[in-house]
């Protein structure tokens, strides 16, 4: 089942990452304005944190699997509204609703990881998710650019159907729920409460608001960056694979028995730390091989943060309030997500330094997930 469990988690984030390279160029080709066309990408950001916050909740409620196809029935629906768009504005109301539903699925499959997995090999577990979404940031995009520099935008979002509809099917088919029935009667909307207070579940949320900070701050910067010391496109691509490759790399190789050797929050930190060196150092590279270098040291880092926090959050949660817990956890990654490129954005506006911010922005989230370490250590004593 859990090979089931890595398939649904590539499924999910390739469809997100194959709209990357297509939904702007799409939604000026319905002749929408620059303004609306921001909107329309950061929309689907938005709702989904929204959609993780109440599917977190429903996935308690009434169980994985449930919830888990109900989120990929609504996307393919959802998907196949796409090429029916004939304004900006009809677009914008399909991205809304495409993230509001695409919010049940990431929760569900984490939730069904955290509860088939022990505590002394959830690290190691959460390291194949982390290689589960690595590939679907490199095939996602590779496939959705070649259809679009084909002219074949639309067969995209009816590939992603065809792809969220087969995969149903075998979520309703194969997959066994992991909640019995008898312990959803404990499930309540007030249990969010506690879970907010949880020192672990909020130095994973912050970590994931952090990462996306960063990855955010790729996505705008880094291809100005190149452009600044005369490369091409293409340069930014093979940058952002590298960081992608190694970050695979760790997660599918022995490397990955770190993650249950060592304390999660260690590994956090010590990502954190390495994304920000890896941000200073951006700032000031004039060559592509030091580029290369530099997101080796990022891909190790986002390699080191991403199955530690999501370890995290299983062990911060039981089953009652796993659902709601990795939704406050994505709802903060997808805040990231928004956060990021609009930070990066107006940093690079006012004073032309996104990436030293951000250095700055990982240093001050590596302290406050120490500071917050060291207050439950001094009141457990």
């Amino acid at each position: 089942m859990k090979k089931l469990l890595y398939f649904i988690i590539v499924v999910s984030f390739i469809d997100t990452f194959i709209q990357l390279p297509i939904i702007t160029p799409y939604a000026k080709s319905l002749g929408a304005s620059n303004i609306l066309t921001g909107a329309i990408v950061a929309v689907y950001s938005l709702t989904n944190m929204f959609g993780n916050i109440l599917g977190g909740h429903w996935i308690d409620k009434y169980g994985r699997k449930r919830m888990l196809f109900i989120g990929m029935i609504s996307v393919t629906v959802i998907l196949l509204l796409y090429p029916l768009a004939a304004t900006g504005t009809q677009l914008f109301i399909i991205r809304l609703l495409h993230g509001l539903a695409g919010g049940f699925l990431i929760p569900s499959a984490f939730a069904y990881v955290g509860d088939q997995t022990r505590v002394g090999s959830r690290g190691k577990a959460m390291a194949f998710t982390g290689a589960a979404i690595g590939i679907a940031a490199i095939v996602g995009p590779a496939v959705g650019g070649a259809l679009a520099a084909r002219g074949q935008i639309e067969y995209v979002f009816l590939f992603v159907a065809g792809l969220f509809f087969m995969t149903s099917f075998l979520v309703l088919r194969y997959l066994e729920e992991s909640f019995i029935s008898r312990d959803r009667s404990k499930v309540h909307v007030k249990h969010f409460i506690p879970l907010l207070k949880n020192p672990l579940l909020l130095q994973a949320s912050l970590a994931a608001f952090a990462l996306m900070i960063s990855n955010g701050t790729l996505a705008f910067a880094l291809p100005l960056k190149v452009e600044a010391i005369g490369l091409n496109a293409s340069a930014t691509g093979a940058l952002l694979s590298t960081f992608g490759i190694m970050a695979i790399i760790v997660f599918l190789t022995p490397i990955n028995r770190i993650y249950d050797r060592a304390q999660p929050l260690t590994l956090v930190g010590g990502g954190i730390l390495l994304i920000g060196i890896s941000m200073l150092f951006l700032s000031y590279i004039t060559q592509f091989w030091l580029g290369i270098l530099t997101m080796i040291v990022y891909g190790i880092g986002f390699a080191l943060v991403f199955p530690s926090m999501n370890r995290m959050v299983a062990e911060s949660s039981t089953k009652t309030d796993r659902g709601k817990a990795y939704g406050i956890f994505y709802a903060f990654f997808s805040l990231g997500v928004v956060a990021g490129s609009s930070i990066s954005g107006a940093i690079a506006e006012w004073w032309g330094i996104p990436f030293i911010f951000t250095a700055f922005v990982m240093l001050v989230v590596c302290t406050i997930l120490f500071v917050i370490d060291r207050i439950q250590k001094s009141k457990r004593h």
